[in-house]
Protein backbone atom coordinates (compact mmCIF):
# COMPACT_ATOMS: atom_id res chain seq x y z
CA UNK A 1 0.00 0.00 0.00
CA UNK A 2 1.72 3.57 -0.95
CA UNK A 3 1.02 6.74 0.75
CA UNK A 4 -0.14 9.30 -0.50
CA UNK A 5 1.61 12.37 -1.37
CA UNK A 6 -0.44 14.45 1.19
CA UNK A 7 0.53 11.56 3.61
CA UNK A 8 3.88 11.96 3.26
CA UNK A 9 3.81 16.02 3.65
CA UNK A 10 2.23 15.42 6.99
CA UNK A 11 5.08 13.36 8.32
CA UNK A 12 7.08 15.07 10.91
CA UNK A 13 10.27 13.94 9.39
CA UNK A 14 9.35 15.71 5.78
CA UNK A 15 8.51 19.00 7.54
CA UNK A 16 11.93 18.83 9.02
CA UNK A 17 13.78 18.14 5.71
CA UNK A 18 11.61 20.67 4.45
CA UNK A 19 12.57 23.38 7.42
CA UNK A 20 16.33 22.00 7.93
CA UNK A 21 16.57 22.82 3.99
CA UNK A 22 15.21 25.91 3.70
CA UNK A 23 17.50 26.59 6.98
CA UNK A 24 20.78 25.83 5.13
CA UNK A 25 19.26 27.63 1.85
CA UNK A 26 19.29 31.12 4.51
CA UNK A 27 22.35 30.76 5.76
CA UNK A 28 24.48 29.10 2.23
CA UNK A 29 22.79 32.48 1.05
CA UNK A 30 24.38 34.93 4.18
CA UNK A 31 27.76 33.08 3.88
CA UNK A 32 27.73 33.49 0.36
CA UNK A 33 27.45 37.18 1.00
CA UNK A 34 30.90 37.16 3.35
CA UNK A 35 32.49 34.83 0.46
CA UNK A 36 32.20 31.68 2.19
CA UNK A 37 30.79 28.39 1.80
CA UNK A 38 28.81 26.49 4.54
CA UNK A 39 32.09 23.64 5.15
CA UNK A 40 34.53 26.51 4.95
CA UNK A 41 32.51 28.27 7.65
CA UNK A 42 32.18 25.18 9.56
CA UNK A 43 35.88 24.25 9.51
CA UNK A 44 36.62 27.90 10.63
CA UNK A 45 34.85 27.83 13.51
CA UNK A 46 35.97 24.37 14.51
CA UNK A 47 39.60 25.58 14.02
CA UNK A 48 38.97 28.91 15.96
CA UNK A 49 37.57 27.04 18.77
CA UNK A 50 39.97 23.90 19.06
CA UNK A 51 42.67 25.50 17.29
CA UNK A 52 46.08 24.40 16.72
CA UNK A 53 44.30 21.75 15.83
CA UNK A 54 45.34 18.60 13.82
CA UNK A 55 44.27 18.35 10.41
CA UNK A 56 42.83 14.96 11.28
CA UNK A 57 41.33 15.45 14.47
CA UNK A 58 39.55 18.39 12.69
CA UNK A 59 38.31 16.33 10.12
CA UNK A 60 37.33 13.95 12.85
CA UNK A 61 35.64 16.92 15.02
CA UNK A 62 33.60 18.23 12.13
CA UNK A 63 32.73 14.93 10.57
CA UNK A 64 34.06 15.53 7.10
CA UNK A 65 35.61 13.01 4.57
CA UNK A 66 39.69 13.98 4.65
CA UNK A 67 40.11 14.19 1.05
CA UNK A 68 37.21 16.87 1.33
CA UNK A 69 38.70 18.61 4.15
CA UNK A 70 42.68 18.85 2.49
CA UNK A 71 40.66 21.17 -0.17
CA UNK A 72 38.55 23.45 2.20
CA UNK A 73 41.58 24.44 4.14
CA UNK A 74 43.90 25.11 0.95
CA UNK A 75 41.05 27.20 0.23
CA UNK A 76 41.12 28.43 3.87
CA UNK A 77 44.97 28.97 3.61
CA UNK A 78 45.17 30.57 0.15
CA UNK A 79 42.15 33.25 1.26
CA UNK A 80 44.94 33.85 4.19
CA UNK A 81 42.13 32.59 7.07
CA UNK A 82 43.81 30.13 8.60
CA UNK A 83 47.85 28.75 8.52
CA UNK A 84 49.01 25.27 8.47
CA UNK A 85 52.19 24.47 10.51
CA UNK A 86 54.51 21.02 11.43
CA UNK A 87 52.54 20.20 14.95
CA UNK A 88 54.96 20.44 17.67
CA UNK A 89 53.44 17.39 19.20
CA UNK A 90 53.84 15.45 16.08
CA UNK A 91 55.97 17.12 13.56
CA UNK A 92 54.90 14.54 10.93
CA UNK A 93 51.51 16.51 11.19
CA UNK A 94 49.95 19.82 10.41
CA UNK A 95 48.16 21.82 12.71
CA UNK A 96 45.88 24.19 11.69
CA UNK A 97 45.34 27.89 13.14
CA UNK A 98 43.43 30.38 12.45
CA UNK A 99 44.81 33.79 11.44
CA UNK A 100 43.47 37.14 12.59
CA UNK A 101 41.69 38.07 9.26
CA UNK A 102 39.93 34.39 9.69
CA UNK A 103 38.49 35.58 12.56
CA UNK A 104 37.00 38.99 11.77
CA UNK A 105 35.86 36.83 8.87
CA UNK A 106 34.32 34.10 11.35
CA UNK A 107 32.70 37.12 13.36
CA UNK A 108 31.00 38.48 10.33
CA UNK A 109 29.74 34.65 9.16
CA UNK A 110 28.42 34.40 12.51
CA UNK A 111 26.74 37.63 12.70
CA UNK A 112 25.20 36.31 9.04
CA UNK A 113 24.25 32.78 10.32
CA UNK A 114 22.24 34.43 13.44
CA UNK A 115 20.70 36.77 11.15
CA UNK A 116 19.79 34.32 8.22
CA UNK A 117 18.16 31.82 11.36
CA UNK A 118 16.37 34.65 12.93
CA UNK A 119 14.24 34.83 9.25
CA UNK A 120 13.75 30.98 9.63
CA UNK A 121 12.11 31.79 12.78
CA UNK A 122 10.66 34.93 11.92
CA UNK A 123 7.17 33.88 12.26
CA UNK A 124 7.69 32.27 15.75
CA UNK A 125 6.95 34.62 19.25
CA UNK A 126 10.50 34.09 21.69
CA UNK A 127 8.67 32.03 24.03
CA UNK A 128 7.67 29.57 20.53
CA UNK A 129 11.82 29.82 19.07
CA UNK A 130 13.07 28.76 22.71
CA UNK A 131 10.08 25.65 22.88
CA UNK A 132 10.93 24.55 19.32
CA UNK A 133 15.08 24.72 20.11
CA UNK A 134 14.07 22.58 23.29
CA UNK A 135 12.22 20.08 21.03
CA UNK A 136 14.56 20.08 18.55
CA UNK A 137 17.15 19.65 20.83
CA UNK A 138 15.29 16.58 22.74
CA UNK A 139 14.59 14.73 18.83
CA UNK A 140 17.85 15.18 17.34
CA UNK A 141 20.07 13.10 19.92
CA UNK A 142 22.10 15.47 20.80
CA UNK A 143 22.63 17.75 24.31
CA UNK A 144 22.06 20.73 22.50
Amino acid sequence: MSASLSAIRALPSWLLGRAAARGRALVAEALAAEGMKIWHHVALSAVSDLGPVAQAELGRGIRLDPKDLVGVLNDLQSAGLVVREPDPADRRKNAVSITEEGRRLLRRCEKAAREANDELLASLSAAEREQFMGLLIQISGTDG
